[in-house]
């Protein structure tokens, strides 16, 4: 319980503290210390308003806030204990003048002494709902960040889990052409098509892989529809030996580069497709060149969106896709951010 208190107190003395509201606190005393000068312009009479302020600001907010944490006035005996709190300043002032040799001061004079009780009740009443409020503000805004996150990962786990049988769908049904013209060119896929699915099941599951298995796989795919037309679908990777140790959103590249065959040689457009990855001190940079120009936004494409997410998910604003392109190529840059070891 007393350590609950100590928590309540220092939080509200740090709050008290904050520039918003130290500034108006600031000019309140300010004001007070003036009018205590015009009042009785001596040394200890000052002292006597500073120590009655600074034990107002130490003891009325904190109290309020104890006595009442969801900021709800339910109880009238707590009620009654605030208000024994709010009325120390003003008792401190009576205590100064005739036990400290302080004389009468603009506090102590007549009626004052009930107008800084009042003061002290109202101001301590207004500070602490401001606290409370600020920290209830907080707390909603923590949650709702936490269930944006929550649901950005639920969104991401389903559009991942999409990724698996999509795939495999539109590949098998390549392969039943390919059996019926061309049973080695099948044979060779079903082959290629295994090594593709084990990567693409572990990619589903796991959270992060390196940037290496995530080139492998472009390049499985890339070869999966190069073995049926090696004219039309042809392809070139671009990278060091070895790729730099980068952990990566696993398949984050495989709607990239269906996308590269899509509108590059299964729109018509000739030319090789190209992966490229370059890299330095600051990450890596992945572009997916592919034929034909970029005219834009395609409507109801997911494909640049999921990564966009998934990046964000993982690497935060680091990472990036941007698309860009001409009349001839459209190109599509994934940069990954470097990750800092541990010593």
């Amino acid at each position: 319980m007393a350590g609950a208190l100590a928590t309540t107190w220092l939080e509200t003395m740090r709050a008290l503290a904050a520039p918003r509201r130290a500034v108006s606190i600031g000019v309140v005393i300010a004001a007070l210390l003036a009018a205590q000068a015009w009042f009785r312009a001596d040394l200890y009479s000052i002292l006597s308003a500073s120590a009655v302020a600074g034990l107002f600001l130490a003891v009325s907010p904190a109290a309020w806030r104890m006595l009442f944490p969801d900021g709800e006035i339910t109880r009238f005996d707590r009620l009654a204990a605030y208000g024994l709190f709010a009325s120390a300043p003003a008792v401190l002032s009576l205590v100064m003048r005739d036990l400290g040799g302080v004389g009468n001061t603009l506090l102590t004079d007549g009626v004052n002494v009930v107008v800084i009780v009042a003061l002290s009740s109202v101001g301590g009443f207004g500070l602490a709902r401001d606290i409370q409020l600020e920290r209830g503000l907080e707390a909603e805004r923590a949650r709702a960040d936490e269930l944006s996150a929550q649901a950005e990962r639920a969104e991401l786990l389903a559009l991942r889990a999409h990724l698996d049988p999509h795939f495999l769908f539109n590949t098998l049904g390549a392969l039943a052409e390919w059996t019926r013209e061309d049973p080695e060119t099948a044979e060779h896929g079903l082959l290629r098509l295994a090594d593709l699915m084990r990567d693409v099941m572990f990619g589903v599951r796991d959270a992060a892989w390196s940037l290496e298995r995530e080139v492998e796989v472009a390049r499985a795919v890339w070869e999966l529809h190069r073995l049926r037309d090696p004219e039309r679908f042809a392809h070139e990777i671009v990278a060091a030996d070895p790729l730099p140790a980068i952990e990566v959103p696993p398949l984050v590249l495989l709607p990239i580069v269906e996308n590269a065959v899509k509108h590059g040689p299964g729109a018509g457009h000739a030319g090789t497709m190209r992966l490229r990855v370059e890299a330095g001190a600051r990450g890596a940079q992945v572009r997916v060149e592919n034929p034909g120009g970029y005219g834009g936004p395609r409507e109801g494409g997911q494909g640049l969106v999921l990564a966009r997410k998934r990046l964000a998910q993982m690497h935060g604003q680091g990472a990036g896709v941007e698309i860009t392109g001409d009349v001839d190529r459209t190109t599509v840059t994934v940069t990954f951010p470097a990750q800092e070891t541990s010593p």
